[in-house]
């Protein structure tokens, strides 16, 4: 790797499902989960490296009761129509496990000292009011789409789904399964697909997924279709049979995933979390040590992004 392409490991201490935005003003926005999963981050920084001392500043916190309650995940912010969103789960405060999604909107340039609104809940095309949550967006061929986890009422496990955008808030039209937990490491500890995150390259479009649990076993998925195809239309996705970003014993890392993608320069980069051991005591959402890295890649031949192995911590 350039060493102008290293990134400080960890890139943000304690920030699980990171999410980096890179606007037109050179800055990079930076949120992700905190471990008191209780409120909202923002930072922002020129470089990725120095993301790690930006000052971080507090754009919302949970309510003291019922909905948007507890368990404050995976936080995403997009820019739309020059609006500002955030997309996120969140439980109730009298049953944590209660997941939806919401949004939150700010019509100021700045983000981080502009002001936020509560938009509501994004409901599912289906109706299904249910275990949802990891929500991102995306834009092509002039449309949005939203590509979110949910759990019915079934043994498959929490599965992606997918639906074209009517608005920001709204989703419309049928929505489609995208992929459900059916390989053995997709099913280790819990049957998980979750985390969608799009990049787009080479006339494809890749959704890389986290799958299995959050201890060690949390790894990358993938999914492509060609970006021209009818992205509504499962024939027109693949499936990775192998995970495509997991635990290096070699480089001590554990439980790589729920990334993002950004770019510096002309390389496209990887950020996601990780954990520097493997054994956990209790819960491992308990655990707060699952730290913001980076790192940039490369693609193959055939166009496909090679993300590696999980980077070492500095030394």
């Amino acid at each position: 790797m350039d060493s102008e392409y290293r990134y400080r490991s960890p890139l943000v201490y304690q920030r699980a499902d990171p999410f980096v935005y890179l606007h037109t003003d050179g800055y990079y926005y930076f949120t992700g989960t905190i471990p008191q999963y209780d409120s909202i981050e923002l930072r922002r920084a020129k470089s990725l490296n120095e993301l790690l001392t930006a000052n971080s500043h507090i754009i919302w916190r949970k309510h003291f009761s019922g909905a948007m309650g507890s368990h404050i995940w995976a936080p995403e912010l997009h820019r739309i129509n020059g609006r500002w969103y955030v997309y996120f789960a969140a439980g109730g405060s009298e049953d944590v496990w209660d997941l939806r999604m919401y949004v939150l909107e700010c019509g100021d340039d700045d983000p981080i000292m502009g002001e936020w609104h509560e938009l509501g809940e994004v409901k599912t095309c289906a109706g299904e009011h249910s275990f949802a949550l990891d929500m991102t967006v995306f834009e092509n061929g002039g449309s949005h789409y939203a590509v979110w986890a949910q759990k019915l009422d079934d043994d498959s496990g929490s599965c992606l789904y997918m639906a074209r955008m009517k608005s920001p808030t709204e989703l419309e039209g049928k929505q489609m399964l995208l992929s459900k937990p059916e390989y053995d490491w997709e099913r280790r500890g819990f049957a998980v697909n979750e985390g969608p995150a799009v990049l787009k390259h080479g006339g494809k479009i890749f959704i890389t997924y986290s799958a299995s649990d959050t201890s060690w076993r949390y790894c990358m998925g993938m999914l492509w279709a060609e970006e021209k195809s009818d992205l509504l239309d499962i024939s027109s996705w693949h499936k990775c049979e192998r995970p495509v970003f997991e635990t290096s014993e070699k480089n001590s890392q554990y439980g790589p995933g729920h990334n993002s993608f950004t770019k510096d320069g002309d390389r496209d980069v990887l950020v996601y979390h990780s954990r520097n051991y493997r054994e956990i005591n209790g819960d491992p959402l308990n655990d707060p040590n699952r730290h913001a890295r980076a790192k940039a890649f490369d693609y193959d031949e055939n166009g496909f992004p090679v993300f590696g192995e999980p980077v070492p911590d500095d030394i």
